[in-house]
Formats: C-alpha cells, sequence, structure tokens
C-alpha cells in the first residue's frame, strides 16, 4: 500500500506542476469568458454598411412605421414601384418592399414581394414575417368584428397536475422537467470526465513504455501496485482541476458582474424582435415560476444524490480506467495499434449515453431500468435517474453489480497490464490480450 501512494503522489505532483496543466487549468476558464465577451460584442455591435430598404404600403398594414435593426432602414414612400426601381438602379435604396393590398379578410395566405439582387438575411426576414402577420391579423379582426377580447377567451391554459397514489411525495407539474434536465447534465458531465481522464490513464502508460521509463519502475513495484497508483493519481488530477475549473468560472463571473455591469439581460441576443424580447423578459421575469423551479431544486434529495452520483462517477472512472491502462499496456511502438484495442471500451460509453438520453425522457422506461443496472452502462445512466427518485432496490441492485464489475475488470486489467508493460516488438491482438490473462507468473 505505502508503494501504491508513492506512485499516487509521483502522479499527481508531476502532473499538477506541469506547464501543460497549469496553463489549460487556469487560462481555460479565462479563455471561455473572453471568448463569451468577444462574441457578445460582435453580436451587440452595430453594422457600419447599413441597408435602406424602400416600402411600397398600398394596403396601409404597417402604418407607416417598422422598426429599424442593426443592418436596415425602412422608409415609406408615396413613390409607385416603377419610380422606386429606377432609385434602386441608380444605387439609392437596397431593396423594394411591396406589401400588395389586403381586401379579403378571409384569404389564408398573402405574399409579400422584396425586389433587390441582395436577400434578405434569415432573421430580418423572419422579423419582418412577423410583424406583417401581426398586422394582417389586426386587419382580420376588424374587418370580421371580432374583438381581442373575445378571442383571447377562446385561449385556455392546460397543465396536468400530478398527484402521488403509494407515496407521499409531493410532485408539481414541472418536477419531470427539472429532474430531467438536472439528470441529463450530470450523465454527460460523468460521460466526458471518464472519458477524457481514462484517456490520459492510457496516454501516461503508452509514455512510460515507449520511453521505456517503466523498465526501471517496474523493478521496485509490482505492476498492479504501478498500474493502481496511475489509475487513482490520474483521477486526483482531473478532480483537481475540475474543482478549479469550477472555483475560477464562480468567481470570474461575480467579478464580471461587479466590475463591469454583466448581467442576465445583456446577454441576450441584440438582434432578437422586439415582441419577441418582450415575451422573453417576461417569462423570465414571472416570479411564480421561478420560485416553482428553484423550490422544485430545494425539494430533491441531495443527501442521497451527490453521495450517488460521487460513489457512480468513482465506480465508473476506476473500472473503464483499469481497462483503458491495460490497452496502453498492450501498445507497442505504433500508438494506433490502440484505436482498435479502444473500440471495445468506448461501445458502452457511447451506448449509455444515448441510454442517458431515453432515460431523461422516460426514466421508468424498460431500457432506463435494465440499463441504470447493468454495470457497463451504471456509471452514466443512474445519475440521470436519480433527480427523478427511482427505487431503492434498483440502486442496490445496480450498486452491488457495479462493484463486483469493478473488482472483476480491475483484476482483468491488472493480469493484463503485468505482462503487456514489459512485451515489446508483438502487436497485441483481443486473443493475445486473453492469453495474457491466463499466463502464471
Amino acid at each position: 500500500m505505502n508503494k501504491i501512494w508513492l506512485i499516487i503522489k509521483r502522479e499527481y505532483s508531476t502532473r499538477v506542476k506541469n506547464k501543460t496543466f497549469l496553463l489549460t487549468t487556469f487560462l481555460a476558464p479565462i479563455g471561455i469568458v473572453v471568448f463569451i465577451a468577444a462574441l457578445t460584442l460582435v453580436m451587440s455591435s452595430e453594422s457600419d454598411d447599413q441597408k435602406q430598404i424602400v416600402v411600397i404600403d398600398q394596403s396601409n398594414l404597417l402604418e407607416g412605421s417598422v422598426k429599424a435593426t442593426n443592418n436596415i432602414a425602412f422608409t415609406f414612400t408615396k413613390d409607385n414601384f416603377t419610380q422606386s426601381i429606377k432609385a434602386y438602379k441608380k444605387g439609392e435604396n437596397n431593396g423594394i418592399l411591396v406589401i400588395a393590398p389586403l381586401d379579403d379578410p378571409t384569404a389564408s395566405k398573402y405574399v409579400v414581394n422584396f425586389h433587390s439582387d441582395e436577400q434578405l438575411a434569415l432573421d430580418e426576414s423572419s422579423r419582418l414575417e412577423r410583424s406583417i402577420s401581426k398586422k394582417v391579423r389586426n386587419f382580420k379582426l376588424r374587418e370580421l368584428e371580432i374583438s381581442e377580447e373575445l378571442l383571447s377567451n377562446l385561449d385556455t391554459d392546460i397543465s396536468i397536475n400530478p398527484n402521488m397514489v403509494k407515496s407521499d411525495k409531493k410532485v408539481s407539474s414541472i418536477t419531470s422537467a427539472v429532474g430531467g434536465i438536472l439528470g441529463g447534465i450530470v450523465g454527460y458531465a460523468m460521460f466526458f470526465i471518464i472519458l477524457i481522464y481514462g484517456m490520459q490513464v492510457m496516454r501516461s502508460v503508452m509514455e512510460e513504455k515507449i520511453s521505456r521509463i517503466v523498465e526501471v519502475i517496474i523493478s521496485s513495484v509490482k505492476p498492479f501496485e504501478l498500474m493502481m497508483g496511475k489509475v487513482i493519481g490520474v483521477g486526483l488530477v482531473g478532480l483537481t482541476q475540475i474543482s478549479i475549473w469550477l472555483l475560477l468560472s464562480v468567481l470570474l463571473f461575480t467579478v464580471g458582474s461587479t466590475f463591469f455591469g454583466m448581467d442576465a439581460s445583456s446577454m441576450a441576443a441584440p438582434n432578437l424582435d422586439p415582441e419577441l424580447q418582450a415575451q422573453a423578459e417576461t417569462a423570465f421575469s414571472n416570479k411564480d415560476k421561478i420560485a416553482q423551479i428553484l423550490t422544485e431544486l430545494a425539494e430533491l434529495n441531495w443527501w442521497k444524490i451527490i453521495p450517488l452520483t460521487l460513489f457512480y462517477f468513482f465506480a465508473g472512472y476506476f473500472a473503464y480506467a483499469s481497462l483503458f491502462a491495460a490497452v496502453g499496456s498492450a501498445v507497442g511502438e505504433d500508438i494506433n495499434e490502440a484505436n482498435s484495442l479502444t473500440m471495445p471500451i468506448m461501445l458502452p460509453l457511447v451506448f449509455a449515453v444515448y441510454i442517458g438520453v431515453s432515460a431523461v425522457q422516460a426514466p421508468n422506461s424498460t431500457v432506463a431500468v435494465w440499463g441504470s443496472m447493468l454495470p457497463l452502462l451504471s456509471s452514466i445512466v443512474m445519475p440521470t435517474r436519480l433527480p427523478m427518485d427511482p427505487p431503492i432496490w434498483q440502486i442496490a441492485v445496480s450498486i452491488i453489480s457495479l462493484i463486483a464489475f469493478v473488482i472483476l475488470f480491475t483484476w482483468l486489467a491488472g493480469r493484463i497490464y503485468r505482462v503487456g508493460i514489459l512485451m515489446y516488438g508483438k502487436k497485441a491482438s483481443f486473443k493475445e490480450l486473453a492469453k495474457w490473462i491466463f499466463y502464471k507468473g
């Protein structure tokens, strides 16, 4: 055990003091903030080349006004179409928008023509369509003598209020949505963390084997001790990096909010339609919905979710990292050999992500339930179901099977590692790896 601890310290200190680790750990959050700030600046900046669009409103639908955007200014004219076209050819405008007369209030289709050699951008075209659609709607209401109040009375907000039968647990109409979103975030995070740091273990083993450093190390420690120390050491490096990222993200957000006046409203899309912007602001300012979401989050059983999520992370990482270490030990001088050997390890991980997506939508489906109990998949699928409070017996089966899986695969990886780490000049196949498991000595 003392030797394993020494290897853990060596792996951890070597990697944490590495310049690459320091740069990626401390500069990555800053780089993300700079990227978001630059993107916001670009999106909010006004275009120097603003288009001038002439509007011929033959039906007076727009009532002589339409709001300009960063890229387009609208000018209403009494000139006829021929005069406007001549002005366009002289370069006095960038296009003509012709709104034809609207006489039939029962018409289901209405075409507005835009004349120009330059097409409108998709957002500008959609914005105009929405503005004109609203005006056409108001015209039809007036012509058909339908009041806005009467029409609004036809709309009814329907919500399904769930009630538990066998349980006293309190649920609401957004319980599934909050639990599903939280579970999806956790599931994807588990996948990327296990994959990234598992691959780091494999690369570390490969580098030491190819550089022959391992021949010196193996003279002092057993191969299994070396593998375990490397897996745990790299895992601790990953936890350190993630913890620093979280702390820096909170710190940068706080500093930015304090000194640069950043808030949620400033991050909204600057070119959003004013009507949609107002609707979005109304939705976000709805205190009842926000309070309901916060209440749902507060009522989740975090004393169960957090410890179990950490368990699934450590167990999943430990099992897959051991397998990645075994693959790294089996690779010879040709690093490309690792691609074929890692495929059987990658498939369950990818498959688990797809099942996790299904579990977010239907947490109690057959696929989700079995996927959360199978050891190859449970480290990703079960955390996505935890916010939806799966039955205790399913969690127990999942934990027991995952522990057995970790022990079995760590043992198998250790058997492969002890042979492969000193094997050179021979390309390892799956048949060869199976033989290594049963080698004596």
